[in-house]
């Protein structure tokens, strides 16, 4: 018999099965993205309203799907996909690729933080390292968002002279990616590719961290379930399936959770160089005193409904994945070493003869 190795024993394995979790996250990332980015600039352009306008006359869900579409078509949805998925990639990669390493590596060296706790950490330091690629493509994607077709942007700017110095006419059009990052980077420099960095991690380090914690719970809770309830039967579960309804309600509880910082995030990102809020702090007082708990809380549903879809179509992925490459790489090699075993043992035969 020929005792197979885990990952984990062999450092080259190990390595190897840590760049699948790379390659298997950057897909599944964009995928997620590429298929909610509709909901996402909606969500964008609600949160944002108070910037380019007054807070009292702020549209709802479908005055907003209404608007985009009356001025700018289909494509108005999609406007600053590309940035969108850029930065899902950097993200989905470090963020699983990551997530795997990390969470072996707190529970060997640090027992006492097993569990719930090497899930939390391992999710916020895969997202925290992401953050680098994933904030300037947030800022251009957001910005190109409220933006939507060059002509409703200028119709926006030319419509009421008061709104021109504060409103949309801070920063001119964006045609493109990367027009707009070097456009971004020659009037405010690194500064504004990171605009909201700050804010941008301290919503998304808990909300990675809660996302982790709450799909891992998840799934001890449901492997309780099938242990207690379908023991006696031959019951087996789908991962892809799995994946898709507990990824979605991780998600879903964990973008409600973190909704206020996300509103502040979008606002710093998107007021460009005439500053309404001149910092985070600043951000949540004149959030909280003119718009209250709805303000803080605005763009919730749409950023829920994003997130539940987002996260299943993720996590529906990355386990569909882990589940047939995974194992279809895995039987490769455990027939590679198997014939070798044999050649070994035919050779030994040989010499004997």
């Amino acid at each position: 018999m020929v005792a197979t190795s885990s990952p984990s024993d062999d450092p080259s394995k190990a390595h190897f099965f840590v760049w699948r979790e790379f390659v298997w996250g950057a897909s599944a990332g964009a995928f997620g993205e590429g298929m909610m980015h509709p909901i996402d600039t909606v969500k964008t352009r609600i949160q944002s309203q108070a910037i380019f306008g007054a807070s009292q006359n702020q549209k709802s869900i479908l005055q907003m799907v209404r608007t985009v579409w009356v001025t700018n078509g289909l494509t108005g949805f999609y406007r600053g996909v590309t940035p969108g998925i850029t930065g899902s990639l950097a993200t989905g990669a470090t963020y699983f690729g990551i997530i795997e390493s990390s969470k072996k590596w707190v529970e060997k060296s640090h027992p006492s933080l097993s569990g719930h706790w090497a899930h939390f950490i391992a999710g916020a330091l895969g997202d925290t390292l992401g953050s680098f690629i994933y904030v300037p493509c947030e800022v251009i994607k957001q910005r190109m968002q409220v933006q939507g077709t060059r002509k409703y942007w200028t119709s926006v700017a030319l419509k009421d002279g008061s709104c021109v110095k504060q409103g949309p006419h801070m920063y001119g059009y964006y045609s493109g990616m990367f027009q707009a990052g070097f456009s971004i980077w020659k009037e405010q420099g690194p500064k504004g590719l990171y605009a909201g960095y700050w804010s941008t991690l301290v919503r998304d380090v808990p909300f990675a961290g809660l996302m982790v914690t709450f799909y891992e719970a998840l799934k001890s809770m449901t492997e309780y379930g099938k242990q207690k309830w379908f023991n006696n039967f031959n019951y087996h579960s789908n991962g892809s399936i799995e994946g898709l309804l507990l990824g979605g309600l991780a998600g879903g509880l964990s973008a409600y959770v973190t909704t206020p910082l996300d509103v502040i995030k979008t606002r710093l990102q998107v007021q460009g160089t005439a500053l309404r809020y001149s910092g985070w702090l600043d951000a949540v007082q004149k959030i909280w005193m003119t718009e209250g708990v709805r303000g803080v809380f605005r763009g919730s549903i749409p950023r829920i409904t994003w997130y539940i879809p987002a996260s299943a179509l993720t996590f529906m992925v990355i386990e569909f994945l882990r589940e047939h490459f995974n194992e279809a790489l895995d039987n490769d090699k455990l027939q590679d070493v198997a014939s070798l075993s044999m050649d070994k043992t035919s050779s030994s035969l040989q010499e004997v003869s």
